[in-house]
């Protein structure tokens, strides 16, 4: 006659790391979905307040000056060229610049760039040194309003991995170009 084989601890025990595992990967699915929550909340903010600007100078101050404690960084630089004409604003105020220095920058993405770096991007001014990560959002619109790039940084490392993000900030972008055009066409 044969031996019978107790498969039934094997089998537990594999069911029991298998629950494990399902259960590590809903608690990063609950962590992901509660930082995404949290994310489009601040976005809607940042929205809502540019919305609310009472003119084009005041939504320079909303977006150099709230956005960064609405959305949670440590600085927001914009720079904007029209024809032959560049500017770059950012905390510490506004500055003209070589339109050349923001059309070659934006030449080289579509829509975002999010990333890691050693010294952030030359539109954060006097910040770039302190700057670890950064998004890069390029604002596209049609003459004669201005084109540009709006820098999102932070002093903290990120590892970026999702789609998410970059959607929520080409939307940002857009609704900044959108309230940009309200007051700069009469």
């Amino acid at each position: 006659m044969g031996t019978v084989i107790n498969f039934e601890e094997r089998a537990v025990a594999s069911l029991r790391a298998r629950c494990v595992a399902a259960e590590e990967a809903n608690q990063d699915l609950i962590a992901f979905a509660r930082g995404h929550s949290g994310a489009v909340a601040s976005i809607h903010q940042a929205v809502l307040a540019a919305v609310e600007a009472e003119g084009f100078d005041h939504l320079i101050h909303i977006v150099t000056q709230d956005w960064p404690q609405i959305l949670g960084l440590d600085a927001v630089a914009l720079a904007l060229c029209a024809g032959d004409k560049g500017m770059r604003a950012d905390a510490s105020g506004l500055q003209f610049v070589d339109p050349r220095v923001i059309q070659k920058s934006v030449a080289r993405f579509e829509g975002v760039v999010l990333r890691g770096v050693k010294r952030g991007h030359p539109m954060f001014g006097p910040a770039c040194t302190l700057i670890r990560a950064e998004a890069l959002i390029r604002l596209d619109s049609e003459a004669p309003l201005p084109n540009g790039l709006l820098a999102l940084g932070q002093r903290e490392a990120q590892g970026f991995e999702t789609r998410h993000g970059s959607e929520l900030l080409v939307f940002l972008g857009r609704v900044l170009t959108r309230c940009m055009g309200r007051w700069l066409i009469p």
